[in-house]
Formats: structure tokens, sequence, C-alpha cells
């Protein structure tokens, strides 16, 4: 199995929590966690700042300053409808307290200055736009775009339809080199629909010292330090993931590989 794939936890409370030392990387850190109604999950960090995302169900939002309130969310992430989430910087606590059965993920990276409030990110927050076109569209939601306010996190989902291919033309961001390209380590937490359904995600550099081919299943993680990484969608099945993205800058500057960006020149 490729190291670059890290499969859901058994655990029923913890689905996934991916550090930067798990990943062999500096900057992203990724957790998912399900949790039942009356259930709290909380943290606090002197380092990192925090986006986490009501993916599903419905929650009480607070931090150490903040007391938020209720959001009521979607019913899953194939819903078709944006997300809620929550903002907070370092020193900031917060907690989640579920008011049903809720999918939570949890998207860190390091944070110096923590010159942001907390805030919640609902839906008239976000944008939204469609990518491609015939077998290449997918639908975005701009979850926590660079031009939002945040110190490394970048947080964005994406609805692939059945048969369809996403981050295509194959991209990459991993050279520090603006204005042309930045250095982003990236996550794709992936959901598919139906459940037992799979994506094919393909993550390789030019030279080829990395070249994997990966077998993406339901709530599992692919980790991109490099390279290029698009994703293939089975005929029958719809694919959801969400990408976090953290580097030495916080902006999203990408190269298509050459050999395959003639598909949007035509």
């Amino acid at each position: 199995m490729s190291s670059l794939l890290k499969l859901p936890n058994n655990d029923k409370f913890t689905i996934q929590k991916i550090t930067p030392l798990d990943a062999n990387w500096n900057y992203v850190g990724f957790e998912v966690y399900d949790l039942h109604e009356g259930q709290k999950l909380k943290d606090k960090s002197n380092q990192r700042e925090f986006c986490i995302v009501l993916l599903s169900g419905t929650a009480y939002f607070s931090t150490s300053k903040n007391d938020f309130g209720i959001m009521k969310g979607r019913s899953n992430v194939f819903e078709k409808i944006p997300p809620i989430a929550m903002y907070v910087p370092k020193d900031e606590a917060w907690e989640i307290l579920a008011k049903e059965n809720c999918e939570i993920a949890v998207c860190t990276a390091p944070s110096v200055k923590g010159k942001y409030n907390s805030r919640v990110i609902n839906h008239a927050n976000m944008s939204q736009e469609v990518r491609g076109e015939g077998s290449n569209k997918r639908f975005i939601c701009n979850i926590l775009p660079e031009n939002k306010d945040a110190e490394s996190l970048l947080v964005v989902e994406v609805i692939t339809p059945s048969g369809n291919w996403s981050s295509y033309p194959p991209h990459k961001h991993d050279k520090d080199n603006l204005p042309f390209e930045s250095q982003l380590e990236e996550t794709y937490y992936h959901r598919i629909n139906p459940s037992q359904g799979y994506v094919m995600q393909r993550v390789y550099n030019k030279s080829k010292t990395l070249d994997e081919n990966i077998s993406a299943t339901d709530r599992s993680v692919v980790l991109v330090p490099e390279g290029y990484h698009p994703v293939g969608v089975p005929h029958g099945y719809e694919s959801y993931y969400l990408n976090v993205m953290a580097g030495p800058k916080r902006i999203w500057k990408f190269n298509n590989d050459p050999d395959h960006e003639w598909i949007i020149n035509q």
C-alpha cells in the first residue's frame, strides 16, 4: 500500500488523525471525527491555527472568546450546499458540542502572529464555482481561500460527478518560486457515493522518483507532498473531497503538467 494513503481508523470517534510528523512534512495537520449527540470536541494551540469544518450535522460552536451558538449544517457532504466552518487563531481554545450526529474535519497549520479573530464561515462567506467542461467538470466551494483572513490555511471542497476527472489537467504546487508557483503541502479527504466505491488518484513528479497510483476508498486521505495529483472517478460513483493546503507562503499558484496542458488550450 502506498505510504501516501491513510485509511480510516477503526475507532468510531477518530476517523483520521494526521500530524505533520505522521505525514513527514512541515505544515498541514488534518483530523476527522464522528460525534454523536452530546459529544464534545475541543482543542487549543499556541503554535497553530484551526479551520473546523462541519461536514454534516448540527453543532454548538464556541471559543474562549466567542459564543457562536448552534449551527445547523447539511445532512451529508453530497447535499450540494456549502458547509459551515469556524476559524480559530492560535492561543484561543475552541469547542464543538454535537446536537445530533456530526462529521467534523479539523484543519491546522502553523501560526506565528495569531492576528486574526475567530469567526464562523457560512454560506454567505464562501464562493462557489464550476471548473472544467465535459468529463472534466467539477463543482468547487471555497471555504477558506487566500482572499479570506488566515495566516497559513487554505481549505476547499470539491464534488466531481460520476465518470469525470478532477484536479485535472494534472497540476502541481511544490516549488517556492513566486510569482510562477507556490509550495503547498496538500491533503485530500475522500468521500464516495455510494460508499463502497473508490476513486483513482495518481501522485507523480516529472522525474518519476515519485509515481503512485492510489485507489482511495471512502473516508481515506491521500497525502500530496509534491508533484501532480489528478483524481479519476469511476462510472456510477460520485466523488467528494476536502482539500487542506499550507506552505511557506499563503498563496495558491500552480503549474499544469505541460504534457497535458493542451487539453485546456483547445
